[in-house]
């Protein structure tokens, strides 16, 4: 038996892949298949159960791909093996999202899967803790994930530009390039999963935007994943402007560390006041990472082990 399948307003290589990567994968699947990939037809010889089991596979291949920026050959072994991450609501261990590199991203540890489960369970997520421990990565990742599944329009993230005034003056260029700086851990976690074209097309169409604080003033937020960096660095009245540009449909995640505040006075940080005021109310949660949860270099541990142990000497 012979089948043609013509994929219609879809250019090849977004199902093919790279050199046929994918479709390579994909026909593995069916050893007794003949499969002829001319353009935008795709030729199917041999039984007509396989071509039959092809055809239906094969379109929920392209409805992944749908609801995909692009395909790996993991969006293949998903099909084959049951395994469903790219709708629905992903259990707290499952694949978040799969990296450029096709490598998938899960919560690491009990705390990080604390943090997908209450992303879905909750409107706004305060998640605090010491450097390392994965906070913002996954809360980009869930990000990601939910702009790909087309939940949400926009991911903006921001991030308090705490030296605003005599360091940012010294640096070369304009605004963005000074502020760039500040930001280049939100631009490294977005590059691990979203291909630098693709990055560089929703960030020029607005569909991610990654700014200071400050900008936020202002604006409402509908039908975005907002994620505030660094939030041990806001004082309470900037936390309260962040956390009131909430619109319709939005999540937001607040990230930080309250040990590691650059603020002049330490005292002026807000996070953690805020996380007390909002206490109790539903739709709320905060998620608290400890040193055992370090997903980084297994010294960097043991440094943050050591400052928090000198830090408690000098208060006692």
């Amino acid at each position: 038996m012979k089948k043609t399948i013509q994929l219609e307003a879809m250019d090849p290589i977004e199902i093919y892949g790279a050199q046929n990567k994918i479709l390579t994968e994909f026909c593995s699947y069916f050893p007794h298949l003949k499969v002829t990939a001319r353009g935008t037809e795709l030729i199917l010889e041999g039984q007509e159960s396989d071509i039959s089991e092809f055809n239906i596979r094969f379109a929920e291949l392209i409805d992944k791909r749908h609801h995909k920026m692009n395909l790996t050959v993991y969006d293949v072994e998903d099909i084959f093996s049951g395994t469903a991450t790219d709708s629905h609501r992903p259990t707290a261990d499952a694949i978040i999202v799969h990296g450029t590199d096709g490598k998938a991203i899960r919560a690491r540890n009990k705390t990080q899967q604390t943090l997908v489960s209450a992303y879905f369970d909750n409107d706004l997520v305060f998640a605090i803790g010491p450097a390392g421990t994965g906070k913002t990565y996954v809360a980009i990742a869930l990000a990601v994930r939910a702009l790909k599944n087309r939940e949400i329009k926009r991911i903006i993230l921001t991030r308090p530009a705490v030296e605003a005034g005599e360091r940012l003056g010294f640096l070369p260029g304009d605004l963005k390039d000074k502020l760039d700086p500040y930001l280049q851990p939100l631009y490294d976690a977005l590059s691990d999963m979203i291909p630098s074209k693709r990055l560089h097309e929703f960030m020029e169409d607005g569909t991610i935007q990654i700014a200071p604080l400050a900008y936020m003033r202002g604006r409402t937020l509908d039908k975005a994943c907002v994620i505030l960096d660094e939030a041990q660095n806001t004082n309470l009245g900037q936390l309260k402007m962040f956390l009131t540009r909430m619109g319709t449909n939005a999540k937001f995640i607040v990230t930080g560390d309250a040990t590691q505040v650059d603020l002049p006075r330490r005292e002026d940080s807000g996070l953690i006041a805020g996380i007390k005021l909002l206490e109790g109310i539903k739709g709320i949660a905060t998620v608290r990472f400890t040193n055992e949860d370090i997903v980084r270099h297994p010294l960097v541990t043991k440094i943050v082990k050591a400052f928090d142990q000198k830090a408690e000497g000098s208060e006692s």
